[in-house]
């Protein structure tokens, strides 16, 4: 790499609430495997400091829609990892649950500027543009060009620093982009539109659902087993005609358990995948193979600055700070299937925002806000004896006077940094309860 790539410039403590059952999540009960961890971890209603972390400064907190595990890095580019661990996606060399944060010694000499989780995978990106991945890899996820149960220490991922190093779109970007981003089950780094994983829906972008019959009329799966340019982005006109986009340069991408959004430099939004409850914005619900432009943001002063995508939805924010929505959070209802203003959130500006399975936390100004429907685990931070679950945006209250520099969400658990700038703000943070959770 011709020069260092840099993280993060937000510092400060990590809060937890939500559910922290991390076998628990997602399933009706623990797997018989797991059986001993299946008291371990309680639903904490309200923002949580770990006693473990006393004195550990924060600049990224991560975990995904998808994921019961989380990651952050440290001010000094050091990578956590806590939660399920199931196929090795902590990267500690085991199987083994964590319970709380806990350094990941395999990349101690490295200094990690971004990383992801997938729903069993992670992968990290060096401020040297190495990217390095562990956890499940049956479908080849973690594009290692192979494809195995388990990688339960980090492996470099040779096909992507390949192809970053020699990208001259990687080397124009600007640091904030040079990231990675992918979902449950593929990865893309920004600034290429690099991806892999079993196109078992259209996921990938590659113009295939990657299906084959491979005998006795059993349907198997050609997976992406290193990383793969996205060659083309389409539009559709009216009448139905497709259209090459050209000069598409990839600003931003985000992943929800199903579809992919991308940003360009040009503030376009574009979409693929599974297309149920409308989560690509095109007003229908089609499976797109390709990256489709999502026209309503394709006009002038009508772009798009930041992107996400939650397990079932999407949103953006436009260029002059308007959220807008589109799929479903709640899928018993009924489903938006374009974007529309989100009017609860009218004049907030927006700084960072999160979702979980069906919940979302926002921070915006000088307050943190969230909203989700039942049933919920504490992921909305309302605190005890309040109201488990809004279908309306609200402030969250616990964390009055507490300014909220990221906010990040697994499956049914949030994640924040709060500033610890002043002695003020130490003082608030403080009086927050610890959570120390139990150990087998």
């Amino acid at each position: 790499m011709d020069s260092k790539l840099e993280g993060s410039k937000c510092k400060g403590q990590l809060l937890i609430f939500g559910a922290t059952n991390w076998d628990l999540i997602g399933r009706k009960e623990v797997p018989k495997q797991q059986a001993a961890y299946r008291n371990l971890g309680q639903n904490l209603w309200g923002p949580h400091r770990y006693g473990c972390l006393a004195g550990v400064r924060v600049r990224t907190v991560v975990s995904g829609s998808c994921a019961a595990h989380s990651l952050l890095i440290t001010t000094e580019g050091k990578l956590w990892s806590w939660g399920r661990n199931e196929k090795g996606q902590l990267g500690h060399g085991d199987t083994k649950r964590a319970e709380a944060p806990r350094l990941i010694e395999g990349l101690s000499h490295e200094v990690i500027v971004l990383a992801a989780c997938g729903r069993n995978h992670t992968l990290a990106l060096t401020e040297t543009g190495s990217v390095f991945a562990f956890g499940e890899n049956k479908m080849g996820q973690l594009g290692l060009g192979n494809q195995t149960d388990a990688v339960p220490s980090p492996a470099q991922v040779t096909g992507a620093q390949r192809l970053l190093c020699r990208s001259v779109v990687w080397r124009q970007m600007d640091a904030l982009m040079r990231k990675l981003f992918f979902p449950e089950d593929r990865c893309v780094c920004r600034g290429l539109g690099l991806s892999l994983f079993c196109p078992d829906l259209p996921r990938l972008g590659h113009n295939s659902d990657g299906k084959f019959i491979a005998r006795a009329q059993r349907i198997e799966y050609d997976c992406e087993l290193v990383p793969r340019r996205v060659a083309i982005f389409i539009e559709k006109t009216k009448d139905g005609q497709i259209l090459p986009v050209p000069n598409v340069v990839v600003r931003d991408v985000a992943c929800g358990a199903n579809h992919t959004l991308v940003l360009d430099s040009q503030k376009r939004v574009f979409s693929w995948g599974f297309g149920g409850y409308g989560r690509l914005g095109h007003a229908e619900q089609k499976d797109e193979m390709v990256p489709r432009l999502v026209k309503l943001f394709d006009f002038p002063g009508r772009g798009a600055s930041q992107i996400y995508a939650g397990y079932t939805c999407s949103f953006a924010v436009s260029e002059v700070g308007g959220l807008f929505f589109w799929g479903a959070t709640n899928t018993s209802r009924e489903s938006t299937m374009y974007p529309k203003a989100v009017q609860d959130l009218c004049g907030w500006r927006i700084r960072s925002l999160a979702c979980g399975k069906s919940s979302i936390i926002v921070a915006a100004d000088e307050s943190t806000i969230s909203w989700g429907p039942s049933p919920t685990f504490g992921e909305l931070g309302y605190g005890d004896h309040k109201p488990k679950s809004s279908t309306a945006a609200q402030e969250v209250k616990t964390l009055d006077g507490i300014f909220s520099e990221q906010v990040a969400m697994g499956y049914s658990h949030s994640l924040v940094i709060a500033r610890d700038e002043s002695e003020a703000e130490k003082e608030k943070i403080k009086r927050l309860p610890e959570y120390n959770p139990r150990t087998l």
